[in-house]
């Protein structure tokens, strides 16, 4: 049995306030007992009123913000999972999920897919990865990683599972709008029960983001919700239910398409 936190909060424009909120959420999860943490997306910093702020504030993977948590995490058997932008030498970014435990990064994953649209264009800062991630274990089980705008991509969670995801991941930075809450509970429900995983999906809120972290199960169950609020919550991800699920529902063993693949990048002309 996985315990698994979602560390849900507003992310401001101090990099030292996000750090020190961070460093407190860890610091909860790994007294009560949690394999995993799932931060929310672009944690580093963020202003509703000056967008260009996650270039302007990313760091370097050994800049100061991630050298705190992966001190804070050494001695710990817990995994953090958080997605923060790092600069890029021609002035872009990359919004990367890492992966960190006991002092070290286990894994980067670089968000393949870009957040252009509802009159939003993320690309306009960032550039897009070109690599689908690397599994990662944690408490015997295998995990995912995919970051908010990955959830509306079928393909993605499909090639994780097919890989052997038990678990999905998925800090985001869902922004509020007209049925958005309901395309976050329908397309986070839907990756879990298509896949037959679990999805442990944590949200940003605040102003502009609507919060609402949830764990689904591999039957479509949400099992752990938050609200619109900062907060702290915990399910179990329990194998013999992905077992269960994946013996009465084999959708991964009666699918007729195959494995899903990148695109190939255009050359430039």
């Amino acid at each position: 049995m996985m315990k698994a936190a979602l560390g849900q909060f507003a992310v401001s424009r101090e990099w030292q306030k996000n750090a020190e909120i961070c460093l407190d959420l860890m610091a909860e999860a790994k007294s009560r007992g949690a394999d995993l943490l799932v931060l929310p997306e672009g944690i580093l910093a963020r202003d509703i009123a000056d967008p260009d702020l996650v270039r302007k504030a990313a760091q370097p993977l050994d800049g100061p913000f991630v050298t705190q948590l992966l001190e804070a995490s050494r001695g710990s058997e817990l995994t953090v999972m958080m997605c923060v932008h790092i600069p890029f030498p021609d002035g872009r970014i990359g919004n990367i999920l890492i992966a960190i435990r006991d002092g070290k990064i286990l894994a980067q994953y670089q968000k393949l897919h870009l957040y252009d649209a509802f009159s939003m264009k993320e690309s306009t800062n960032v550039t897009p990865g070109d690599e689908i991630p690397a599994l990662v274990e944690v408490a015997g089980l295998k995990v995912g990683l995919m970051t908010c705008y990955d959830v509306r991509f079928p393909e993605l969670a499909r090639r994780l599972a097919l890989d052997g995801a038990d678990v999905l991941v998925l800090p985001a930075a869902w922004v509020k709008g007209p049925l958005k809450e309901a395309h976050w509970d329908v397309l986070v429900t839907a990756r879990a029960l298509e896949n037959t995983c679990y999805v442990v999906a944590t949200g940003e809120c605040g102003e502009r983001n609507i919060g609402h972290s949830m764990v689904v199960d591999p039957l479509g169950v949400a099992v752990a919700r938050a609200a619109e609020a900062p907060a702290l919550i915990f399910a179990d991800i329990d194998p013999a239910r992905i077992a269960y699920a994946r013996k009465v529902l084999p959708v991964l063993e009666n699918r007729r398409f195959e494995t899903p693949e990148l695109k190939k990048a255009t050359p430039a002309a």
